[in-house]
């Protein structure tokens, strides 16, 4: 309700001011909204040199009358009866003035990037699908699991990840054989950041039949694409007695739960990054436009997603007019084939014109603990592909059986003696069980329709970059 009776207290910052001979004009915006509040300051009972420190960036508190505004832009504004400055902002200094900057520039001052219009709308949606996030799981009965971010295993044996030691670089200690002696570090063994939380949310998941993950993970991977961090969010839910249906089923279920609660709640920030996208690929082709952001999102929640095995892929891949003219980077010749992005956003945008889910992958091109499909080729593998984005979600139904897993990670060269414990819950009550992994700011790149991931979250980090 607005209160038009009572004087009012509001606190912020300055984004413009602009005056007359009689009357000043403040937008103050405190980061709860895209819209700003203007404080109207009659220059008759308030003297200018108040606001002479008043500039852009600058934070001040303001008491007075809120009244319905005789202007245009805003229903209602502030009619000042004291100010006060708060912090002064030196308008030569201050880097971010009334004007467009790029998205590059505005990387280097990340410091400062959120109290511009774009960063502001993405912080308050990014807000909102970590709050959707718990809020999706938590209503199903789900059970959040905090699973370590130091780790003495390799989820994925991608061997890329970040050494967490003690040891001194200058002065390593070695082993008789001239290997460094991990006895003498901390854990008394060689330990890393986690590349993902899956499976100790397993071990969970073998007790508790519903949980999920929600934490940073890491990739010392060398990567300077618009898609990739070095450290990034992970959604991951394990649950047991599911198979790879039920996995599929809830993937779908949380993404369009998410996209749901993005546009009834986040409307005003939806509408201006939509207009944004529009004003960034206003010189592109219409061939090469993305789908306005609002119909995108509506998209996806009014199509069911389409389910086919990777066998099916290969097929549709390989004989499309796409490949066989070259214009895949990289030409699909035959089964077994690693998709790339560029493969997953072809089905999905233009051959099916809808997300996809991809199952059945071939098990050497998998990890290790997935389940094995009968065909002794395949393992029961699901990926989502999103327009836009490719590939949004990674699972699988996971492998339950004692042999068959110590048998994989014998063929994958996965540590068996250090992860006895992963295998032994297999001897222990094993059940069918199943999970995913989703990228959270994929998730973000999505539903704010920003361009490069770096955007998408406070502070990125990626090769030769750790600032602020």
């Amino acid at each position: 309700m607005q209160d038009f009776e009572h004087e009012i207290n509001v606190r912020g910052w300055v984004r413009t001011k602009r005056g007359s001979k009689n009357v000043a004009f403040i937008a103050l915006n405190d980061g709860s909204t895209l819209k700003n509040l203007q404080l109207v300051v009659d220059l008759e009972k308030i003297a200018e040199t108040e606001l002479a420190l008043m500039h852009t960036g600058a934070s001040i508190s303001a008491n007075g009358l809120l009244i319905p505004s005789a202007g245009s832009g805003q229903s209602v504004e502030l009619s000042v009866s004291s100010i006060e400055l708060l912090g002064a902002c030196d308008p030569d200094e201050y880097p971010l003035q009334p004007k467009k900057h790029s998205l590059e520039f505005l990387r280097e001052k990340a410091h400062l990037r959120f109290r511009t219009n774009t960063f502001s709308a993405v912080s308050r949606l990014r807000h909102a699908m970590i709050f959707g996030v718990h809020k999706f799981f938590n209503d199903r009965g789900f059970y959040n699991v905090h699973s370590p971010i130091i780790t003495a295993s390799d989820a994925e044996g991608a061997g890329e990840m970040f050494q967490v030691s003690t040891l001194h670089f200058d002065n390593l200690p070695k082993t008789e054989e001239g290997k460094i002696d991990y006895k003498q570090d901390f854990f008394g063994k060689s330990a890393n950041l986690t590349v993902s939380g899956q499976l100790e949310a397993e071990l969970a998941a073998l007790a508790l039949s519903k949980v999920y993950t929600f934490g940073p993970t890491f990739r010392a991977e060398n990567s300077n694409t618009s898609r990739h961090l070095a450290e990034f969010w992970m959604i991951e839910p394990e649950v047991a007695f599911n198979d790879i249906f039920d996995n599929m089923d809830l993937a779908e279920d949380m993404l369009k739960y998410l996209i749901q609660y993005a546009l009834d709640n986040c409307a005003d920030d939806l509408e201006f990054l939509s207009k944004r996208l529009e004003e960034e690929e206003k010189n592109k082709k219409a061939d090469e436009k993305s789908m306005e952001l609002i119909s995108k999102l509506k998209f996806v929640l009014e199509n069911s997603f389409e389910r086919i095995s990777y066998t099916e892929a290969i097929d549709i891949l390989k004989n499309s007019n796409h490949n066989k003219k070259g214009k895949f980077a990289y030409p699909i010749e035959a089964w077994g084939a690693d998709l790339q992005s560029e493969h997953e956003r072809f089905l999905v945008e233009k051959h099916f014109k809808k997300p996809v889910i991809l199952t059945d992958y071939p098990k050497e091109i998998k990890s290790f603990y997935m389940k094995q499909n009968e065909d002794g080729r395949t393992v029961r593998a699901m990926d989502v592909l999103f327009p836009g984005i490719g590939e949004i979600i990674g699972g699988s139904q996971r492998e339950e059986i004692y042999d068959k897993l110590h048998n994989r990670m014998e063929e994958m060269h996965i540590p068996v003696e250090s992860m006895w414990w992963y295998l032994e819950t297999r001897k222990f009550g094993t059940v069918p069980h199943a999970g995913f992994g989703l990228g959270f700011e994929r998730l973000m790149l999505f539903v704010t329709g920003m361009g490069n991931i770096r955007d998408v979250i406070p502070f990125p980090r990626t090769p030769l970059n750790c600032e602020f």
